[in-house]
């Protein structure tokens, strides 16, 4: 069923509450300071019906003696690759930058894991690029691209190959139903700039299983040229959602629509003509019908906004970037769209900050649209961070997934402490880590931003990446259901 604008304000009208909320994760409330201490034991009161809940996460964090990684009690975590430490079959280094990352089930009980490396601007200026494997460079003068790391079954071997070379500023990015990784270059970069020789900013499909696949990067124009962050597919009608991470204006949230008759496959995306299908970005319009022109507008979890969605004038951006060929009223934006996952029907999806660009400032926002209503729903929402240095205070959310222990797991790119952090159907928040490894200074602390979290396809470890000096992390330990009640 999908609702107009009229309908989706008369429903309202009769309902006081909007439309129905949908999904095992629900309403996610805003959970202020939630990974203090107390956090062991749940941070809110019993519920309204009487009943106790559940002792919520696993604990407080235990500080690591190796400086790196520190876990609730009972937890561990392994290094599987780290810049310009590990090697690659071919003999070369890890490169650097870790960012979003999928994981895959391989052969004889094996995690076959992409892992993208978001380097950007000229090649030169990269100590650890990706090697320019032959056959799987699109533009040599580019840095970035994916690697694919293989993880034998019980912690065993572990081997790295390049996926794809050459590309920029490979930042999130999406799995498929199919079994492959879309990676994104988060640039508008076109030849001639930054010793670029062919145009950037474009969604590149890497095959985990099949080397052979990747051989010859063709970018799937179809989806765009615009600062790509991450990409879902809709495995029932076949669209795919895509976020941009940009501001000045700030960018868009869209959907691609595949042409008549096309059916999703290994290798079909970049069989696509430049123009096949349909590229949208969506309009949002509050209970009331009025447009809504920045998600920064909502400050209350719970807050329902039907979606339009509106053609792209020029998907290439061949003179003008795809987000400034709108005026105003005609879409609507938000500042550091992130992350999104597939899950419970729809597309969860990050919006990290607002400030001063937007209409109001947060530290983070969790939507999810429901493509069957066309309703995009307020998730989490964190207020201003005033002390990010201060333990337990969040903010930036970034790369998520969706656990099977229930709810969210979200990587923290902030200010200050970063954590890998849950959250549960009831609005409550869990620590799960927080990096220890200070690049920075005594006197000025300073640590990287989680990326790249995913759990292996049996469930049993969780994968997460610190961008900077560029390490991936398994994470195992007694995982178990969050957010029920007794």
């Amino acid at each position: 069923m999908t609702i107009s604008r009229r309908d989706f304000a008369k429903r309202s009208a009769y309902t006081g509450a909007g439309i129905a909320l949908v999904g095992s994760v629900g309403v996610l409330a805003t959970a202020p300071g939630a990974l203090a201490a107390d956090t062991a034991e749940g941070t809110g009161a019993d519920g309204a019906d009487g009943l106790s809940r559940r002792k919520l996460g696993y604990g407080p964090l235990v500080a690591d003696p190796k400086g790196l990684l520190a876990l609730p009690a009972g937890f561990s975590y392994r290094v599987i690759t780290r810049t310009g430490v590990t090697k690659l079959e071919s003999g070369e280094p890890t490169p650097s930058n870790h960012d979003g990352t999928a994981a895959f089930a391989g052969s004889r009980g094996s995690t076959l894991l992409v892992n993208n490396h978001e380097l950007g601007g000229a090649r030169t200026k990269w100590p650890h690029p990706v090697p320019l494997a032959p056959g799987l460079v699109y533009d040599p003068a580019a840095a970035g691209g994916c690697t694919v790391v293989e993880v034998a079954g019980r912690g065993g071997h572990v081997a790295e190959w390049v996926g794809i070379a050459g590309t920029s500023t490979n930042c999130a990015g999406g799995s498929t139903p199919w079994g492959t990784w879309l990676t994104c270059e988060e640039t508008e970069d076109k030849a001639g700039k930054n010793g670029m020789t062919k145009d950037h900013g474009y969604v590149f499909e890497v095959d985990p299983k099949d080397r052979r696949a990747c051989r010859d990067p063709r970018p799937i124009k179809a989806l765009g040229r615009y600062a790509h962050e991450a990409v879902v597919v809709d495995p029932k009608r076949g669209h795919l959602y895509l976020t941009e991470d940009a501001s000045g204006p700030n960018g868009l949230f869209f959907r691609w629509t595949p042409p008549q008759g096309f059916e999703h496959g290994r290798g079909r995306l970049r069989t696509l003509a430049d123009e096949a299908g349909s590229l949208e970005a969506f309009k949002c319009f509050d209970s009331g019908g009025r447009f809504v022109d920045d998600l920064s507008r909502a400050t209350e979890t719970g807050t329902v906004y039907g979606v339009d969605w509106v053609e792209v004038p020029d998907r290439d951006a061949k003179s003008v970037s795809v987000r400034k060929q709108f005026k105003d009223g005609e879409v609507t934006r938000a500042r550091k769209l992130e992350g999104m996952w597939w899950g419970d029907g729809g597309v969860y999806v990050v919006s990290s900050f607002a400030r001063e660009e937007s209409p109001a400032a947060h530290d983070g926002q969790v939507w999810f649209y429901n493509p069957r209503r066309r309703t995009l729903t307020l998730k989490v929402r964190f207020g201003v961070n005033a002390s990010p240095e201060r333990e337990g205070a969040l903010d930036g959310p970034d790369n998520i997934t969706v656990s099977p222990y229930g709810g969210l797991v979200i990587a923290e790119d902030g200010n200050g402490v970063q954590h890998l952090f849950g959250a549960t159907d009831d609005g409550r928040t869990y620590p799960i880590a927080r990096n220890e490894l200070n690049i920075g200074s005594a006197d000025k602390p300073e640590y990287s931003e989680f990326t790249g979290v995913t759990f292996s396809p049996d469930g049993r470890t969780l994968f997460a990446n610190l961008q900077d000096p560029g390490i991936m992390l398994a994470i195992t330990g007694p995982w178990r259901r969050q957010g029920t009640r007794d």
